[in-house]
């Protein structure tokens, strides 16, 4: 059967673990060249050796993708690596300071909306640059791009920005043949949950309707199909992957 990414070349930031790892990974599997960007450097590396000695290509480029030159230059390296830039995954995040909005700290705001919000207008801005009729750009958002939580305002308002940015960037860059869409996962099993205490992590089991939390594979199913010809009339759209959470 023929990959799906074949003679496609993708790059996918936040992708040295959780969900940009498995979305690296898939994306190499269907035959695309992936350029792995991250801020842990060892862990990137370690990807990009695996992701070749399965026999796919892939290289890595450290990048705090809350700077608009590191970003630049990402996305330069993709071109210089492999002469294209087809696929871009827009997925680096982090969950940030936990606290009610009265008592959040501006440097915990800042630090969020950076990495969560600019960091995808950072990537969009260049990527779009470069990119050829018949590409497509995915933006990392959450459930939390629906709906509110307690205690995480600067999270829930940057994923939110983030589905109306990719509302508008796909608006404006369907006639050249660009498509952009937004992905809202809940809950995954990544290392972000992983030293949670049993009865929090419980409760969020609760709030998926499915009875568990998701895994970064069923992640990067959605994603792979996004990125592929198969969804070539989809843009500008927000897609769930909650086990029913925004049902609820």
């Amino acid at each position: 059967m023929e990959k799906q990414l074949a003679g496609k070349v993708a790059l996918v930031t936040g992708a040295a673990s959780g969900i940009g790892k498995a979305i690296a990974e898939l994306y190499a599997q269907q035959g695309a060249s992936v350029l792995v960007s991250d801020v842990d450097a060892e862990k990137g590396q370690q990807l990009v050796a695996e992701i070749t000695q399965a026999g796919g290509q892939a290289q890595f480029q450290r990048t705090d993708v809350s700077d608009p030159t590191q970003c630049e230059a990402l996305v330069q390296k993709a071109v210089s690596a492999f002469g294209q830039l087809d696929i871009a995954c827009n997925n680096a995040g982090i969950g940030g300071e936990l606290n009610p909005v009265g008592k959040y700290s501006l440097e915990g705001w800042k630090k969020v909306i950076d990495v969560n919000l600019n960091s995808v207008f950072f990537c969009l801005k260049y990527e779009l640059a470069v990119m050829q009729a018949g590409g497509s750009i995915i933006n990392m958002a959450s459930i939390l791009g629906q709906v509110g939580t307690p205690n995480s305002a600067a999270y829930a308002a940057a994923k939110h920005a983030v589905v109306g940015l990719t509302q508008s960037a796909a608006l404006e860059y369907a006639t050249q043949g660009i498509r952009i869409n937004a992905v809202g996962p809940g809950y995954i099993e990544t290392p972000l949950l992983k030293d949670l205490p049993v009865t929090q992590k419980q409760q969020l089991v609760a709030l998926h309707p499915l009875g568990r939390l998701g895994r970064a594979e069923e992640i990067a199913e959605l994603v792979l199909w996004l990125s592929s010809d198969k969804a070539s009339f989809v843009t500008g759209s927000y897609y769930p992957i909650d086990g029913g959470y925004l049902a609820r």
